[in-house]
């Protein structure tokens, strides 16, 4: 699960660097896991990425069944305005 937020995190912030705007640019998040206790214990990752960019933007954290790919245990929505 770490990993994948991390890898997600990354992921993200390359989309919005491509926009030409950072992590500091996102004003909502939804993030869907598929182990919420997993989610929970590395959800520091969440908070020092986004913290380290000045922003804490409302979030939603939704425990699902199962992702689109099988192997994915966390998604992260986000929306982001410059």
């Amino acid at each position: 699960m770490r990993g994948q937020i991390g890898l997600a995190l990354d992921n993200l912030e390359a989309v919005l660097t491509a926009a030409g705007m950072s992590l500091a640019n996102v004003t909502r998040l939804a993030i869907y896991a598929t182990d919420m206790d997993a989610a929970l214990q590395n959800f520091d990752l969440i908070g020092v990425r986004l913290g380290s960019a000045g922003v804490a933007p409302p979030m939603t954290l939704l425990g699902v069944t199962r992702l689109a790919i099988p192997a994915l245990m966390i998604e992260i929505e986000a929306s982001a305005a410059d």
